[in-house]
């Protein structure tokens, strides 16, 4: 499993805070994210304070959890920068805020020239499906990527 770097870690502080994936954002989730060949992970520990019910992570936290996976995996298997059209989440059963890590898991399904349809997944520390998003992308060309939205392309998500 190949480590990918977080190619905004050393962007401006005041401007990089996003909330899946900021090292920056003292509230955010801070994920960190690896590549199988297949599937892009992350593994995260849910923190108190992301609590919906008594020790239940908070839907929209798992909505946030499956669409930044999504994102990566944008950077990583279409190898370009996207933004959200549509998710569908399945909530399959509880996910506990104090029962461990989790794993993220996402998958490119199919790829056109301006949609990516991306199957992420959420599993709980004994890799039960806890929560499940078909999700859609919109797509950019490489060349808009780079310019509009700072994608550095490929080879700088790995070592």
């Amino acid at each position: 499993m190949k480590k990918i770097l977080n190619v905004h870690r050393n962007n401006n502080p005041e401007k990089y805070q996003c909330i899946g994936c900021s090292p920056h954002n003292p509230i955010g989730i801070k994920l960190e994210f690896w590549d199988d060949g297949e599937n892009v992970i992350a593994n995260w520990s849910p923190r108190p304070e992301f609590m919906g019910w008594e020790n239940v992570l908070h839907g929209g936290i798992q909505a946030t959890l499956l669409d930044e996976i999504s994102a990566w995996v944008v950077y990583t298997k279409c190898k370009t920068a996207g933004v959200t059209a549509e998710m569908q989440v399945k909530y399959k059963k509880p996910v506990y805020t104090n029962q461990g890590e989790l794993t993220i898991k996402g998958k490119l399904v199919e790829m056109n020239k301006r949609l990516a349809i991306i199957h992420a997944e959420i599993l709980d520390q004994n890799s039960l499906l806890c929560a499940e998003a078909d999700v859609k992308y919109f797509i950019f060309p490489e060349e808009i990527a780079r310019e509009k939205f700072h994608y550095p392309g490929i080879e700088a998500f790995y070592e």
